[in-house]
């Protein structure tokens, strides 16, 4: 890499701000806000609105689209089409 060019790339905490969840990890984002993490060292906290712990998908809580029943429904009120 050349000297210079690219931001810090150092640790920083990401919290849920759904959840509170957090977790360390490195990012060259950085933040004003500070937080202790359990080893005593102080870290940049970068808040976020979803992450794993919230996310529907990764919950479980995602909805099944429930494609056959949407396909009956269309043929119930459009009829079978035909081909010529």
């Amino acid at each position: 890499m050349k000297p210079g060019i690219h931001p810090p790339y150092g640790p920083v905490v990401y919290r849920d701000t759904s959840t509170g969840d957090e977790f360390l990890t490195r990012s060259t984002e950085t933040s004003r806000e500070t937080v202790e993490w359990s080893d005593g060292n102080t870290y940049p906290l970068i808040k976020v609105d979803t992450t794993s712990a919230s996310h529907p998908f990764w919950t479980g809580n995602a909805r099944v689209l429930d494609a056959a029943g949407q396909v009956e429904k269309f043929r119930r009120r459009f009829g079978e089409r035909t081909r010529d």
